[in-house]
């Protein structure tokens, strides 16, 4: 197909664009049953967003068009259903690729016909191509799925159910590693650490708003003693219970509640992806209420909050998006224009004044209100979505939030939202692919493998590895019968940071030889200075 396809490319044939009757169009293709009947299927003159899966692409809504494809010498090579634009040429493709082909049943039914479908990608330039491949190439190998699998990091049991992971020791080392750190950061901003249950009854998820606008995200109610509970999907409404439990002041403000609360959402089997599209997950949450004069400092507060944490984990690329209403769907969202209009202005200009680049989209807002995600590149230059920070002055109204202001009158407070990561999950699941499994020493899940290179030497290790231990390391000993160049391959495979290799002249010297991840190796060392280096690495949180 691709040799048929270069062909073509080298004729030169040129496009034209016709406008047609249905009743032409169908007089036309005649010989063509699929198209027909999407020409059956189209929808009116404006509802694009009608017609039928599958055929909006090519015929779209109103008028029909055919492109012809032209010889040189004028004759018709061929023609088709399209709605547009095309190039004026085929000699303005420079450089494609077919990827692979798989079966498709006809407009995503499978009771119609099985059909063939072929992926292909078209760049502007061969070097530009080259470099998408590569990129594909890079990602495959850095897939969270296949290296967790690789890596003994977390595992999604078919008797679970879809988009629910189990983390093993080696994963959860990373989790607890992850959440221990985010939970002391959180305490020195001035966070304080709370804890919610899993399901709640109905009514708060109508007193928070979310179940007019959220419903088909959340799992189905259960039923139990003559009530509705759901398994909560956001952690917020609990979050307003505590702050409302008793009497507020205006010098408790800003109150900033924080938790590790597991959400559960009812993603589409479809688009469940790993890590990093689950449908149980651990939200490092929280929300900061604040006086509506105080919004501006915190959402600054927040903003350097996620920015620090973010290049604590070694992702220091990033960009913000700023998502506001659409104010065609006022239907979509509650509040007044004046209230949105001050929450968009505020967020808009922390996002201005951080310096960084700022992208507007439009509708992407929550239906309470609008929000600042950060939008960070990874180390092959992929976009993940990270923090939120969201202003929220509906619930505060919901639940009827108040605090008492220093003149002694009751006054509402405003309600900041913000997620660091998203999910603990999905974090996870985009650091695995950062760093394609070869985490810094003190996220790592064993930071040390010590390889004694005889059986006599294992001993020497396990009491350097003991020592090691009681200072908070992580280190195993490879006692197996593996010759020791296949204990190294073994470890580079799992990608320990650190290995410490022992024969008779280090047990007689007291010394180890130091072996890095990439290969480098230092002979000779010291007991004390091999700890050294180790404790060094994982205490300034670097990469090795």
């Amino acid at each position: 197909i691709e040799t048929r396809m270069r062909k073509i490319i080298k004729e030169g044939q040129r496009f034209s664009r016709r406008a047609v009757s249905d009743g032409d169009a169908l007089s036309e293709l005649a010989d063509e049953p699929y198209k027909i009947e999407l020409i059956g299927l189209k929808g009116g003159a404006h509802d694009v967003a009608h017609a039928a899966e599958g055929a909006s692409v090519e015929v779209g809504a109103g008028q029909l068009t055919i492109y012809d494809n032209h010889r040189r010498d004028g004759s018709l090579a061929w023609k088709d259903l399209c709605r547009c634009p095309h190039l004026p040429t085929t000699k303005r493709i420079p450089a494609f690729k077919l990827m692979r082909s798989a079966a498709a049943y006809w407009r995503g039914d499978e009771k119609n016909k099985q059909l063939q479908r072929i992926y292909g990608t078209a760049w502007e330039t061969k070097e530009a191509l080259d470099e998408h491949l590569h990129r594909l190439e890079e990602a495959e190998r850095r897939d969270h799925r296949k290296l967790g699998r690789d890596l003994d990091l977390y595992s999604f049991p078919d008797e679970l159910g879809s988009g629910l992971v189990v983390f093993h020791p080696r994963g959860g080392v990373i989790k607890k590693e992850m959440e221990d750190y985010v939970r002391q950061r959180h305490i020195e901003e001035g966070f304080q650490y709370v804890g919610t249950p899993h399901i709640s009854k109905e009514g708060l998820f109508h007193t928070s708003g979310h179940l007019p606008y959220y419903a088909d995200g959340m799992f189905p109610p259960m039923e139990m003693e003559g009530a509705s509970y759901y398994l909560k999907a956001m952690n917020c409404p609990m979050h307003n219970l505590i702050f409302r439990s008793r009497g507020r002041s205006y010098r408790e403000l800003p109150l900033r509640l924080f938790e590790f609360g597991s959400v559960y959402r009812f993603e589409k089997s479809g688009v469940v992806h790993g890590l990093t599209r689950v449908r149980g997950m651990t939200q490092d949450d929280s929300h900061s209420y604040v006086t509506r004069e105080q919004a501006p400092a915190e959402i600054k507060h927040l903003l350097d909050f996620c920015l620090g944490l973010f290049r604590d984990f070694g992702l220091d690329d990033y960009y913000l998006e700023l998502s506001t209403r659409d104010d065609s769907k006022p239907d979509k969202f509650v509040g007044s224009d004046e209230e949105w209009a001050e929450a968009t202005a505020v967020l808009e200009q922390v996002a201005k004044e951080s310096g960084l680049e700022l992208v507007p989209d439009p509708g992407g807002a929550a239906y309470y209100g609008p929000k600042i995600s950060v939008q960070c590149r990874d180390a092959i230059g992929r976009t993940w979505q990270m923090s939120t920070i969201q202003y929220d002055f509906n619930q505060p109204r919901g639940f009827e939030l108040e605090y008492q202001a220093s003149d002694g009158t009751r006054q509402r407070p405003v309600m900041i939202h913000s997620a660091k990561f998203g999910s603990i999950e999905r974090f996870i699941g985009v650091l695995v692919e950062h760093y394609a499994g070869a985490f810094p020493p003190w996220l790592a899940p064993v930071q040390v493998q010590a390889i004694p290179i005889a059986e006599r030497h294992a001993e020497y290790l396990e009491k350097i590895a003991a020592r090691m231990r009681q200072q908070g390391l992580r280190v195993e000993v490879d006692d197996s019968d593996d010759r020791m160049q296949k204990k190294i391959r073994n470890a580079q495979l799992q990608k320990v940071p650190f290995m410490m290799i022992a024969g008779d002249r280090d047990v007689e010297e007291g010394a180890v030889s130091f072996r890095y991840r990439n290969g480098e190796q230092d002979n000779g060392v010291s007991v004390e200075d091999a700890i050294a280096r180790v404790t060094d690495a994982v205490a300034r949180r670097i990469q090795v």
